[in-house]
């Protein structure tokens, strides 16, 4: 039965006015998105990187705050650790301190390192203590009039063991040396923006430089995992290019026909490319955590480009003309297909919502490509597709496919029977009950060891199990502020509170050690006294304290100018959520059980304190972010089809699909974090459009009068082949990343595999099954009865 008549006859008159506009201009149309598509291309290669350590983190989040308050005094969480160790024997030896003593000075003036904030046993800060018959003795490890030979080295060895850098800047078993540094965002030489990337390369130049014969260098921090992400970004372009091949080949085997594969694909590239040439026009880069933002444009605008396809393809088998049959599906998806897109759009923007930069960032880069396909795929590929003349080879592979697919299609619109229809709903009821429960158990954060984004194997996670290995410190720091009076140091109330904060959190599990102004004056307080263990308390007297704290520095990080403010440095076994969620706990909990007017613990600072303050946004966000999302797409759906029963029957399979999508994070070991929250959140705003397809293909059909199973029969005769094609095309397309070398890219490609077949698979069979039970008798008019229509559920 044709279907086009009446559903053409009801169009919209703005959609036909518009329709008209475009049509009767089809050159100019075509001429000014070629100019448009050349001048956005031209705009892209101003397109940067744009990597920034501030962009990764909540800002305005209570922790940051703390954290910029006091980190002036303290230093930032930016730093680069750097690790010469030796293949063989101890550390020495002439040529390690040689080779130390330059790598020293090469990081120093390192682009962007804040020099006041650099420690090797080679700068000032690096001193030792000694307890002698006279009292204290102490001062730089390696002396100022330091030779390489032997007796210089021994005389460094002595120092090393009399000070308390053993497992901080010199390796627990003497196999290696520490030297750290701090960077700025902005490079205090050049007065601009620090390039992250070529700091990273100028880190693996150092490296290149001293890892030969006997030494081995190992390189972590911050601009080293932009270097690493943007160089592993390199080779996304590769999996793009597989990811375009399989997207043709399966668009090909759909169309049979070559001329109509290439224009959907080159209007989805052209959507990307004007997204890469809007970001610098309007001032910005694309970071490394976004890179794959324009890939998933183009996926989405493939989505929609098949939908189109196959619409134009429907006309033709009904024997329709090609520019006629253009102009049908113009008007048939552009409703749907602007209410699918703005439903993406949202999607996306919800997710600017969470206060990291990083994120709103993706959140606007994302907005800009979804906003350019509702141009380039609702408006440029029909024009296009006008002038496309469709052989008697063509229309006869249509016939054949419909021929083929009407099988198919029976047995599958099947589930609009009562029975097989509750057989689903069942099913998805029980799933939705397993994924509610297993997606319960992600977790926020990190859920390994090293850096995440990249994979377990890699350099960057090699060098740092070798540091945490190492050096009793490890590689992740915490810290809480003890906010005190002036003088608090001197003061033993103040210092007896923080002594006992640091006890307590020293013994929280997953801290390896802790460091606090109180627990070097105990150390200093029995070097005063001939190194009795019996006098490694915290002295009452203020004469004493002031003794005991006088070979303290404010360099040491222990305590500001006026000793108003004394962190407790917590080392971490690892960065893992749970344990941070241990410490953070630990602390409010102390805090709420020891309230105090003298001294006040503000948390937090350094990189574990920064990923805690990241950790608890990404956790106030997650729900409510879903929560607009859904909102959206309900307000969207009640608007379109004005129906709360055809809402439900939308909505359901995307809570569906969000609840397994939590489910596989949690059974992966994928944590819930920056670079993921976006992909859950997106995966609502991209599954709604199966959704919005076919059921407002299916509400146009049953308004004819047919029966819900003819009506959803004829529908997968019209979208049935392009909603599969889409899902599984983008579903293999995105599947190629799991084979990145980019962890974070990985972890995206399997869930943004499962998302898109899933979501297909919801919209052709649970869609219809929910259709079956909350559509009220009487969706389609009365017909005279048919086989087909004997056998519905209504």
């Amino acid at each position: 039965t044709s279907i086009k008549g009446k559903d053409i006859m009801k169009s919209s008159s703005f959609a036909s006015k518009l329709e008209n506009i475009i049509f009767a201009r089809r050159g100019l149309v075509i001429t000014l998105f070629a100019a448009m598509t050349l001048f956005m291309g031209w705009s892209a290669f101003d397109l940067k990187i744009d990597a920034g350590f501030n962009k990764l983190v909540p800002m305005q989040h209570e922790y940051m705050q703390t954290f910029n308050k006091h980190k002036t005094d303290f230093g930032g969480a930016n730093q680069v650790l750097v690790a010469l160790t030796v293949k063989d024997g101890n550390i020495f030896t002439p040529e390690f301190f040689t080779a130390l003593q330059k790598a020293s000075d090469d990081i120093f003036f390192l682009p962007g390192v804040n020099r006041s904030r650099v420690s090797s046993l080679f700068t000032p800060d690096s001193r030792y203590n000694a307890v002698t018959e006279e009292g204290f003795e102490g001062g730089p490890i390696i002396p100022a009039d330091f030779r390489p030979d032997a007796d210089g080295i021994e005389q460094v060895r002595q120092n090393v063991l009399k000070s308390t850098h053993v497992g901080r800047l010199v390796a627990n078993d003497f196999t290696g040396a520490m030297i750290k540094a701090e960077l700025q965002e902005i490079d205090p030489t050049t007065g601009e923006k620090i390039d992250y990337v070529a700091v990273g390369h100028r880190l693996d130049e150092i490296r290149q430089k001293y890892q030969n014969g006997n030494l081995n260098l190992h390189v972590i921090g911050f601009a080293k995992v932009v270097t690493d992400m943007t160089d592993g970004a390199g080779r996304v372009l590769m999996f793009f290019a597989l990811a375009f091949i399989i997207t043709a080949l399966m668009v090909y085997r759909f169309t049979r026909a070559f001329r109509i594969t290439i224009v959907p694909l080159l209007c989805s590239v052209a959507a990307v490319i004007w997204q890469l040439g809007l970001l610098p026009l309007l001032g910005f880069g694309i970071d490394p955590m976004g890179i794959l933002v324009p890939f998933l444009i183009f996926a989405i605008a493939v989505s929609h480009g098949v939908q189109m396809v196959s619409t134009i393809g429907a006309e033709i088998h009904e024997g329709v003309g090609h520019e006629q049959a253009a102009r049908n599906s113009f008007r048939r998806l552009l409703a749907p297909g602007i209410i699918a897109l703005a439903s993406d759009t949202i999607g996306f923007l919800t997710i600017y919502l969470i206060d990291i930069r990083v994120i709103q960032e993706m959140a606007v880069t994302a907005s800009l490509g979804v906003a350019v396909i509702i141009l380039t795929n609702l408006v440029l590929l029909p024009v296009c597709m006008s002038y496309m003349r469709y052989g008697k080879n063509y229309r006869d592979n249509l016939h054949r496919r419909a021929e083929k697919s009407h099988v198919k299609w029976s047995k599958i619109s099947r589930i609009t029977q009562p029975k097989p229809a509750a057989v689903v709903i069942c099913v998805a009821a029980l799933l939705g009950i397993f994924g509610a429960w297993k997606g319960s158990e992600i977790k926020i954060g990190d859920m390994h060891q090293g850096i995440p984004e990249l994979r377990q194997n890699s350099t960057y996670n090699l060098d740092s199990a070798v540091i945490t290995k190492k050096f009793s410190v490890g590689v992740d720091v915490f810290s809480v502020f003890a906010e005190t009076k002036a003088d608090g140091c001197i003061d033993f109330a103040a210092m007896d509170e923080i002594d006992r904060m640091a006890w307590h959190l020293q013994n929280v599990p997953g801290v390896q050690s802790a460091v606090s102004m109180p627990g070097v004056v105990k150390i200093s307080n029995a070097g005063w006294n001939e190194g009795a263990l019996g006098w490694r308390t915290v002295p009452r007297s203020p004469s004493n304290l002031s003794q005991a704290i006088s070979f303290i520095p404010q360099s040491t990080g222990l305590r500001n100018q006026d000793c108003s403010v004394m962190p407790i440095y917590l080392f971490t076994k690892d960065h893992k959520a749970e344990t941070i969620t241990r410490i953070v706990d630990a602390a409010k909990e102390y805090n709420a059980a020891n309230p105090s007017e003298l001294v006040k613990f503000t948390l937090a600072g350094n990189n574990v304190g920064v990923m805690a303050a990241t950790n608890e946004e990404v956790d106030v966000s997650q729900f409510p972010i879903l929560l607009y999302v859904f909102g959206a797409v309900i307000l969207l759906c009640l608007i379109t089809f004005r129906s709360i029963r055809a809402t439900l029957c939308i909505l359901i399979p995307l809570a569906l699909v969000s609840l397994l999508g939590y489910a596989l994070m949690a059974m992966l070991e994928i944590g819930l974090k920056v670079n993921t929250l976006p992909v859950v959140a997106l995966g609502v705003g991209v599954g709604v459009d199966y959704g919005i397809y076919i059921y407002s293909r299916l509400e146009s059909i049953l308004k004819e009068g047919h029966s819900l199973r003819r009506a959803y029969e004829m529908t997968l005769d019209i979208t049935g082949n392009g909603v599969i094609l889409t899902g599984l095309t983008l579903g293999a397309g995105v599947a190629t990343w799991i084979f990145s070398p980019l962890k974070f890219q990985a972890d995206m490609g399997i869930l943004l595999t499962f998302l898109f077949i899933v979501n297909m698979l919801g919209a052709i069979i649970l869609l219809p099954a929910l259709a079956c039970w909350l559509l009220p008798k009487g969706a389609e008019q009365k017909q005279p009865a048919t086989v087909d229509a004997l056998c519905e559920c209504d």
